[in-house]
């Protein structure tokens, strides 16, 4: 096969901040033109240089707001290539007939590692002693030092990080509460709270592990660190805005908190080498890392694979499984000449409007599915011809349809 004749042969694509070179080669291997570029760019600069792009792969700094997304029609998906998805105005996304994917699991241990060697550290006072080592001085002595055998865990969110990280912490020998505003499973001999109060009584660490969603701005501030436990432990490994970094920093100083494990902030800087700056800084009992939770080479690899393997199978076959804003169309092969998929507002008598089109054009229909979510609905059609321009028109200007694509 010739790269002309590659299945996705002339489709552009743009990966931003850094993706592994792993998804450069899911996309290249199919025959798309890959632009990489290792940073963020703000909405001006993701205009100008996502122009004509038909697929787009951000991590976790790029913002794609409505601007963007109407200054871009050629999009067809993007993917966010980390677990959150709160960078994407996906209402937008949806009225611009743009899927979006996620990798909602490759990163998983990577963060559950992170927060288990930070517990650690901390319990331990490793980072001081190391600083003093550095200095100079020889600071051998076991006061204020323990091992996290026997002491309680709080996790506050149990979704994929969380149950993973109570099931590996109960293994050192800890003990593990958990607080979520969901009903989730306890794993092993963890056991939920139904109120976040009674598990920052009840603790000596406690562990963000909540998403992004615009409701959790704030969620951790004065109130909840004033019922913390004195001399209790803090770590935030999830979304920098949910936390009131100010009122952390006033809680460290005072002595109140023993330590805090800080790798997401409200904000952060664009690309690697850039200035930045917190209240948390120069801390003795803080540990700051620069966003790095996920970030093994073993993740991002996986990440690499998993969301552009995603975006592939949406652009060549119109998959939308494990899509965060498309309805979730698990497909089989191709049955006919040509497979159209058809994205449009979720309102009764589509099918049969698209249907209405097909026979009134005596087009035979191979096979059918529909699936809808909220206010979208998805058909993909595979028909035994190549559709004419009266069929492709007919369906483009049919008045739900939000976007059209013939993947013959």
């Amino acid at each position: 096969m010739t790269e002309s004749q590659l299945p996705a042969a002339g489709t552009r694509v743009l990966l931003l901040e850094g993706i592994h070179p792993e998804a450069r080669s899911a996309f290249e291997s199919v025959g798309c033109e890959v632009i990489s570029v290792e940073r963020a760019l703000d909405e001006s600069e993701l205009i100008a240089q996502a122009a004509g792009v038909q697929l787009l792969g951000i991590r976790s700094k790029t913002q794609v707001t409505e601007r963007v997304l109407s200054e871009l029609p050629d999009l067809l998906g993007i993917g966010a290539f980390c677990i959150g998805t709160n960078q994407i105005d996906l209402a937008a996304a949806n009225t611009h007939g743009v899927a979006v994917f996620n990798a909602p699991f490759s990163n998983t241990r990577s963060v559950v590692e992170l927060a288990l060697a930070e517990i650690i550290a901390m319990t331990r006072r490793l980072t001081e002693k190391d600083s003093r080592m550095h200095a100079g001085v020889w600071d051998k002595s076991a006061v204020g030092l323990h091992e996290v055998r026997g002491r309680t865990l709080g996790i506050v969110g149990y979704g994929n990080i969380g149950t993973q990280l109570s099931v590996l912490a109960e293994n050192l020998g800890m003990n593990v509460i958990f607080y979520d505003s969901a009903d989730r499973l306890a794993l092993g001999n963890a056991r939920s709270v139904t109120t976040l109060n009674e598990l920052l009584s009840s603790v000596d660490v406690v562990t963000l592990h909540v998403d992004g969603r615009p409701g959790n701005s704030g969620f951790f501030g004065e109130e909840e660190f004033a019922l913390m436990r004195t001399g209790s432990l803090f770590l935030n490994l999830s979304r920098g805005f949910v936390v009131d970094q100010e009122s952390l920093a006033a809680h460290l100083r005072s002595g109140h908190l023993a330590g805090a494990a800080i790798d997401v902030f409200p904000e952060e800087p664009k690309g690697r080498g850039d200035k930045f700056v917190s209240p948390l800084q120069g801390m003795p009992n803080v540990i700051l890392t620069p966003h790095v939770g996920g970030s093994t080479e073993e993740a991002q690899q996986d990440i690499g694979r998993f969301a552009a393997g995603k975006l592939r199978d949406y652009l060549i076959h119109g998959a939308t499984s494990l899509s965060v804003n498309m309805p979730p169309l698990l497909l089989p092969e191709r049955t006919g000449a040509s497979r159209l998929v058809h994205l449009h507002r979720n309102t009764p008598g589509v099918l049969a409007a698209i249907n209405g089109v097909f026979a009134a054009e005596k087009v035979n229909i191979d096979g059918q599915m529909l699936g809808t979510r909220g206010e979208i609905g998805y058909v993909i059609t595979d028909i035994g011809a190549v559709p004419g321009p009266k069929v492709i028109a007919a369906l483009e200007n049919l008045p739900e349809t939000i976007r059209l694509r013939d993947l013959r």
